[in-house]
């Protein structure tokens, strides 16, 4: 098979920020080449699957019905002794996808905007110019080493990101940024149209077990703990199911999933001369719960857009073109990621005890407040009745 081998933007790797990056800069008039090192695009799928309803007309997406595992109302928190709390309305409905079908559907759009897809494509290395800076990139397709030449290179390759660290990009996450995680797909587990976290220092460390139904008796059941805890997250999470035989008895694994997250700040710098970072490469994610696919289309859009107006202006792709993608990603989700971040690093510290007192505390209007970064009230609401946490929770006001 004979390939094209100049084009205009190169993009590394086919999950949802590199998808929209490759849809939008193709409809735009640029000649793009999106690789992935995967043989099936979507697979293997490493996250709990969630995403909101709004995010579709948010981002400008389309979720097919047969990508939409499970109609999503709201989500339950469950305290260590059992205590709940359900946050349900318009802002908390939403689907547990099929990864590897919504992945694909993704895939597919860039390709039918005019993208070159490769799949099963590794990208070995980068090439440069005498002046040291990007201009291609060789990969091995399918035993071919193959050289392919662009002015711009997009990394959204995720959370290993090899050619944006040798770019120069410190995309390196300390074991206190990351959670590891595992994951079963479950059948025989009884399901009602609610995302389930579970919060307990003892059994998810820095972390929570979730349950994300994707059917009437299926569901993803997973734990993420701190990577800097130590422990093992399958251990726990079969720990997690011995004690819950309410929900367990019946239920059989029919697919395990694992890996790493981010759940710390994004890298301090987006752009480089000839190279844009995006997504989950960029460390774009919720530092609460690692999920990251709404803000990873979030930033491919914004990302192809500056990389359009450079191409419409001449090709120029310095980085001084390419920095209005990190003011603008920055002003829109920045300052919500960082007020999260700060709220992790609170909720990480407390005990199980602590745990029982805030939800048993607080309300679901309450919860609300808190997932809108409006912390105040509800602090004043903890410490009423529990002084000693004042200390703690004042990082939050």
């Amino acid at each position: 098979m004979r390939f094209q081998t100049e084009y205009d933007v190169i993009v590394l790797g086919a999950g949802p920020a590199g998808s929209a990056f490759s849809k939008v800069a193709a409809r735009g008039g640029m000649q793009v080449l999106m690789l992935d090192k995967k043989k099936e695009i979507g697979s293997p799928v490493r996250c709990g699957e969630g995403i909101a309803e709004h995010s579709e007309a948010d981002l400008g997406i389309m979720v097919l019905p047969q990508a939409v595992a499970s109609r999503i109302d709201g989500a339950r928190v469950f305290s260590p002794n059992g205590k709940t709390l359900c946050l349900k309305n318009e802002g908390t409905k939403g689907y547990v996808l099929e990864r590897k079908l919504f992945d694909k559907h993704l895939a597919i759009d860039a390709a039918r905007a005019g993208a070159h897809v490769l799949p099963h494509s590794l990208a070995k290395g980068l090439l440069v110019t005498n002046e040291n800076k990007p201009c291609g990139v060789k990969v091995l397709h399918m035993g071919e080493e193959i050289e392919f030449r662009a002015p711009l290179i997009v990394s959204a390759e995720g959370m290993e990101a090899k050619l944006a660290r040798e770019a120069g990009f410190d995309v390196k996450a300390a074991l206190y940024d990351v959670d590891t995680c595992f994951e079963y797909e479950m059948a025989g587990v009884p399901c009602e149209p609610f995302i389930d976290l579970y919060f307990s220092n003892r059994l998810a460390p820095r972390g929570y077990v979730w349950v994300f139904p994707k059917g009437k008796d299926v569901a993803n059941v997973g734990i993420g703990i701190g990577g800097s805890v130590g422990g093992n997250p399958k251990q726990l999470l079969d720990q997690f199911i011995a004690e819950h035989p309410e929900l367990f008895k019946r239920s059989q694994p029919v697919e395990f999933k694992g890996g790493i997250i981010s759940v710390g700040a994004p890298i301090n710098e987006f752009v480089k001369d000839n190279f844009m970072v995006i997504g989950t490469a960029a460390h774009q994610v919720d530092p609460i719960h690692g999920g990251g696919i709404g803000l990873a289309i979030e930033a491919g859009n914004i990302a192809a857009e500056v990389a359009l107006n450079a191409f419409e202006s001449g090709g120029d792709y310095s980085k001084a073109r390419l920095l209005p993608y990190e003011e603008a990603w920055t002003k829109k989700s920045g300052s919500k990621l960082a007020k999260r971040l700060t709220l992790r690093k609170v909720l990480e510290k407390l005990n199980d005890d602590d745990w029982n007192h805030i939800v048993g505390s607080i309300n679901e209007e309450d919860l609300q407040k808190v997932m809108e970064g409006q912390f105040k009230s509800v602090v004043a609401k903890i410490v009423l009745t529990r002084p000693t946490l004042f200390k703690l929770l004042s990082a939050l006001v």
